[in-house]
C-alpha cells in the first residue's frame, strides 16, 4: 500500500496557495505531520482523504480504491463504527479491545466518559476496520501516561499507511519512522521521528544561513576590490590629465617618448576600467543570489533580565487532612510547600485529582493574587475577551513586556489585540504572556500545552526554563517537564508522593 502526492497544490479561490507543489510518497508504517497552527496540516489531511479537491496535482493510492479512515480531534457522539466495534466478536476486535482496556458496557454511559476514554474507543474502532490508510488528528489529547502507552502499543501493530498529526513529541519519536513538516506553504518528508527529523531540517537551515553569510562575505570582498579599482582608475586618470597639461607646455610634447608614455597610460586606464567592470558584474551576480534568500525573523527576547523574586521564601503552604471532590474525599494527609525556587511537576492518571490539588494549593497562597499566574486546562471565550481587556489596560512598559512574551510564544501581538475573541491557542499564549510578562512570582499551569502546536510548545519550554519564579505544572509533555522541573508530586491511591527527578 502506498500513497503518492504529486505536485499537490491547494488554495482557496485566488489567494496565495496554502500548499504549493507538494510531492511525497508514503509507505506502510507511521508518518508524523507537524507544523505551526495554520500552516496547512489539516488541509493536507483533507486533500488525502478527498474531502478537498486540489487546485493542481493529484493524490494516488496504490493499489487504487484503498479505504481511508480519518479520526478527527474530537469525538462527541457514538458513531456507527464505534457501536459496531463494541458489539463485534471477531478476534481482531476483541484483541484491540483488550489492548486498549475497553469494556463494551461503558458505552451505556457515553456522556460521562472522559475525553480520553472516548478517544480510545474511536481509535480502536478505526483499527478494527483495518483501513489501508489511517489518519489520526491529535490522538493523545487528554490521555494520561498509561493510556498513551496503551494507545502507542495498539498503533504500532497497524500494518497500513498511518499518518498522525500530533504535538506529542514523545509519541512521534516512539511511533513514527518519517515526519512531514508543513512549513511556509509547502510540505516535505524527512526521515526519522520528530526529534531526528528536526535535527535534519535545523542542520539544513544552518547550512542555508551559512551559505548566505558566505555570499555576503564574498560580496563585501568583491565590493572592496571594486572600490580599490575605482580609486586606481581615478588616480590614473588624474595622472594622465596632469601629464597632458605639462606636455602641452613643453617643447618636445610630441616626441616618441611622450607618445609611448601616453599609450601606456591609456592602456593601464582601459585595463583598470575593464577589471572594474568585471568586478562590478561579479558584485551584481552575488547580490542577485543573496536576494534569493529569505528568512523568517524570530521574535522574542528575554524579559526576565531584571526579574525580582518574591520577598517571602514560602509562597504556598498546604496542610490538609483531606481534600474533597464534592462530597467524596480525594486526597488525604496533604502537606506541601512551594518556595520561590520550586520547580514542580504534578503527575498521575486522569481523574486522580491533579486539577483539584492545584485549586486547593492556590487557596493556600501566601502571596497576592496579582503576583500569581494560574492557567486552567481550558479557557472560555469570555476568558479570552477578558484577557484582551486586561492587556489593553496595562501601562506602556508592562504592555510591551507582555506583547514581547506573546511574540516569543509565536502569537502575532497586533493581530491578537485587534481581534474580538482570540482562538483557543491564541488565548492560551496570551494568558501565559500576561502572567510571565508581568513577572509574577509563581506560575501554576494546568496542561499549558493544550491547543498549542509543537513550535509554540518549544517556545513555551524555552520561556519556562528561563523563568526564575516558582513553577508548578500539570503536564503530559515529558520533554517539557524534564527540562523545566526538578521535583515530581505523584498522586496515587489518594496520597501524594514527592520525589526529585
Amino acid at each position: 500500500m502506498f500513497v503518492r502526492l504529486a505536485d499537490l497544490t491547494f488554495s482557496y479561490s485566488d489567494s496565495v496557495p496554502i500548499l504549493d507543489c507538494v510531492s511525497i510518497q508514503l509507505a506502510p508504517g507511521w508518518t508524523g505531520v507537524v507544523g505551526r497552527n495554520g500552516a496547512g496540516k489539516t488541509t493536507l489531511m483533507r486533500l488525502i482523504t478527498g474531502a478537498l479537491a486540489p487546485s493542481a496535482g493529484h493524490v494516488r493510492f496504490d493499489p487504487p480504491g484503498a479505504r481511508v479512515q480519518l479520526c478527527p480531534q474530537t469525538v462527541e457522539t457514538i458513531t456507527d463504527e464505534i457501536a459496531t466495534f463494541a458489539a463485534a466478536a471477531d478476534g481482531v476486535s476483541r484483541r484491540i479491545q483488550g489492548e486498549l482496556r475497553l469494556d463494551a458496557g461503558d458505552l451505556s454511559r457515553w456522556p460521562t466518559l472522559s475525553p480520553g476514554e472516548r478517544r480510545r474507543w474511536q481509535v480502536g474502532a478505526a483499527l478494527a476496520g483495518e483501513p489501508g490508510v489511517l489518519i489520526l488528528d491529535e490522538p493523545t489529547d487528554h490521555l494520561d501516561a498509561d493510556a498513551r502507552e496503551l494507545l502507542g502499543g495498539a498503533l504500532s501493530r497497524f500494518s497500513g499507511v498511518g499518518i498522525v498529526v500530533s504535538h506529542d513529541r514523545a509519541l512521534l519519536d516512539s511511533l513514527t519512522a518519517y515526519t512531514i513538516r508543513v512549513h511556509e506553504g509547502t510540505a516535505r518528508l524527512w526521515r526519522g521521528g520528530y526529534t531526528i527529523a528536526k535535527q535534519s531540517w535545523e542542520a539544513e537551515e544552518r547550512e542555508h544561513h551559512a551559505k548566505y553569510e558566505r555570499l555576503k562575505h564574498q560580496r563585501n570582498v568583491l565590493a572592496r576590490r571594486l572600490a580599490d579599482k575605482r580609486r586606481l582608475a581615478q588616480s590614473a586618470e588624474a595622472e594622465w590629465n596632469a601629464g597632458a597639461r605639462l606636455r602641452m607646455k613643453g617643447p618636445r610634447d610630441h616626441d616618441a617618448t611622450s607618445m609611448l608614455a601616453r599609450g601606456r597610460a591609456e592602456m593601464a586606464s582601459r585595463r583598470i576600467s575593464r577589471d572594474a567592470g568585471v568586478l562590478r558584474r561579479s558584485v551584481d551576480r552575488v547580490a542577485e543570489r543573496i536576494e534569493e534568500f529569505h528568512f523568517r525573523k524570530e521574535k522574542g527576547r528575554s524579559i526576565f533580565i531584571d526579574y525580582r523574586p518574591a520577598p517571602a521564601s514560602r509562597l504556598f503552604v498546604l496542610d490538609a487532612p483531606v481534600i474533597m471532590a464534592g462530597p467524596a474525599p480525594l486526597l488525604t494527609d496533604v502537606h506541601l510547600v512551594v518556595t520561590r525556587e520550586s520547580r514542580v511537576r504534578v503527575a498521575g492518571p486522569n481523574g486522580i485529582g491533579k486539577s483539584t490539588l492545584l485549586k486547593a494549593m492556590l487557596a493556600s497562597a501566601r502571596i497576592p493574587a496579582e503576583r500569581m499566574l494560574y492557567l486552567p486546562q481550558e479557557l472560555t471565550i469570555e476568558d479570552g475577551a477578558r484577557l484582551l481587556d486586561w492587556v489593553r489596560e496595562l501601562g506602556a512598559a508592562e504592555r510591551s513586556r507582555v506583547l514581547t512574551m506573546a511574540a516569543a510564544l509565536g502569537a502575532d501581538p497586533e493581530r491578537v489585540l485587534e481581534s474580538h475573541s482570540p482562538s483557543p491557542g491564541e488565548a492560551r499564549k496570551l494568558a501565559l504572556a500576561y502572567g510571565l510578562g508581568r513577572r509574577v512570582w509563581a506560575a501554576v499551569l494546568d496542561e499549558p500545552t493544550n491547543h498549542l502546536d509543537i513550535p509554540a510548545i518549544e517556545r513555551l519550554e524555552d520561556a519556562l526554563a528561563a523563568y526564575p519564579g516558582a513553577l508548578v505544572i500539570v503536564t503530559h509533555d515529558d520533554p517539557l517537564a524534564h527540562r523545566c522541573t526538578n521535583v515530581e508530586w505523584r498522586l496515587e491511591n489518594s496520597r501524594i508522593e514527592a520525589r526529585s527527578t
